[in-house]
């Protein structure tokens, strides 16, 4: 018997209907959202999309019902399809194909591991930031995201691949992989439009995911039989053996290096991005952060002794985050009968998860819009709702390279302001979020770096 909200008095969420967010959407997207979130104040509410009418879950404690039952609401539906597509059934899919990639790759992202990978990081940083000092001694602008990107870049594949994989094969994949970030925006937002009806940048798409096919089943087909030695994840993929001893196949194991070569590079690069505008705004931020890699690194090579002491690099990653989670958005689907903050739910409901509205409910964040690193001081931390804050989602499914990103990010800023001071031009200053598969900013950010004078 289906449950009928109306006639059991169970609680009805407030629906924006299409006719009135329309106007807002053309204009711009995530203001409309941001918006949305603000009138519905944190309470469960239903967007009238015309094809599609998802509920848009916001208040921790909803978050909390619906990541934790991972087995209720799914990596499924009409707005996971697009990065189903992309990511395929390994570490972000569902199900046994999900467990055994956690299985495998859970090792990988131990504490204790990546320790021993944070050396081999540092030193790839450290050498990156090198080359970036020959390009910005001459005090040009240089653009902040593509520089990002590259120093990510670099850092992951050394994690990803260790030695195993080509210059050239690198030179191929890098921008395949920008150019699928990118162009997979308009199938994201609007994923009930039919494959069958060309959309902006489904061509550019198709090839990306072409290139990094070959790149992928190409490494896999040479190094499948004989992975040789390494503690880098494509090894451990390699290696891996299902229950009965047999090996899974070789799109499980291309679908497992997309997925989280994909969130990986992102994640680190979009946020570094965000740093530049955010502490060029806020010059007390600044300060404290410059002092602080001074006195804890100084002029010598950023390595993992220095990450203790950096507490603060630490709280600044933690508040990019706040503000830009480069997750905005997690899609889920009902698969049986449920109930969120007294909402009845029935199986096949569309539930849409963003921790950028959640990081604004002004009743779990005091002034929510402003940078502030120290609401994630140990005194200000330890009172704070498990779920206020989830960039990296929560649950069986929370990702398991948060502390990959985290280490990545600290040793990335260290590195860059114990050797630089940063300036952005005045025509990057009106910075804004632009909304996608991921929220990046809304022009390409140029930056002059400033080499500090040691010589005194």
């Amino acid at each position: 018997m289906s449950i009928d909200a109306e006639t059991t008095g169970a609680r009805k969420p407030r629906t924006f209907p299409l006719y009135k967010t329309l106007p807002g959407f053309l204009r711009n997207p995530l203001k409309e959202i941001e918006r949305i979130g603000r009138e519905a104040d944190g309470e469960l509410l239903r967007l009238d999309l015309g094809a599609s009418k998802p509920l848009v879950v916001t208040h921790p404690d909803h978050v909390q019902s619906v990541l934790r039952h991972s087995d209720t609401y799914v990596r499924d539906g009409v707005f996971w399809r697009p990065l189903h597509g992309l990511m395929g059934d390994g570490i972000l899919g569902e199900g046994d194909l999900w467990a055994f990639s956690r299985k495998i790759l859970q090792p990988v992202f131990t504490t204790r591991n990546v320790n021993a990978l944070t050396g081999r990081m540092a030193e790839t940083i450290n050498e990156a930031v090198d080359d970036l000092a020959g390009r910005a001694g001459g005090g040009q602008a240089l653009s902040a995201g593509a520089e990002m990107v590259q120093i990510v870049n670099r850092t992951v594949i050394r994690i990803f691949f260790g030695e195993k994989i080509l210059p050239a094969e690198i030179d191929r994949l890098l921008p395949a992989f920008e150019a699928v970030a990118t162009k997979l925006v308009f199938r994201f937002l609007l994923p009930f439009v039919p494959e069958a009806i060309p959309m902006p940048g489904d061509r550019a798409y198709r090839e990306g995911v072409r290139i990094m096919d070959e790149v992928m089943y190409g490494l896999v087909e040479r190094y499948r039989d004989d992975p040789g030695e390494g503690d880098d994840i494509f090894t451990a993929l390699c290696r891996a053996r299902t229950a009965d001893g047999g090996e899974p196949s070789d799109t499980w194991v291309r679908d497992n290096l997309v997925a989280m070569f994909a969130t990986s590079t992102e994640t680190t690069s979009t946020a570094l991005t965000w740093l530049w505008p955010t502490i060029c705004n806020n010059p007390e931020v600044a300060l404290r952060l410059y002092d602080e890699v001074e006195r804890v690194v100084g002029a010598d090579p950023v390595g993992p002794e220095h990450l203790p002491d950096l507490t603060y690099t630490k709280q600044v990653v933690q508040e990019l985050l706040r503000l830009y989670p480069v997750g905005w958005l997690f899609p889920r689907m009902a698969t049986q009968p449920g109930e969120i903050g007294g909402t009845p739910i029935k199986p096949g409901q569309t539930i849409l998860i963003s921790p950028y509205l959640t990081h604004r409910l002004t009743a779990f964040w005091e002034r929510p819009l402003a940078f502030d690193p120290d609401r994630f001081s140990p005194e200000r931390s330890a009172d704070r709702h498990r779920y206020a804050y989830f960039p990296f989602g929560g649950g069986p499914h929370q990702c398991i390279g948060m502390h990959v990103f985290n280490v990545e990010a600290q040793l990335i800023i260290a590195s860059m302001l114990s050797r630089f001071r940063p300036e952005l031009l005045e025509t990057s200053a009106a910075i804004e979020p632009r909304i996608g598969a991921t929220i990046r900013p809304d022009q390409d950010l140029q930056l002059i770096l400033h080499p500090l004078d040691r010589s005194s």
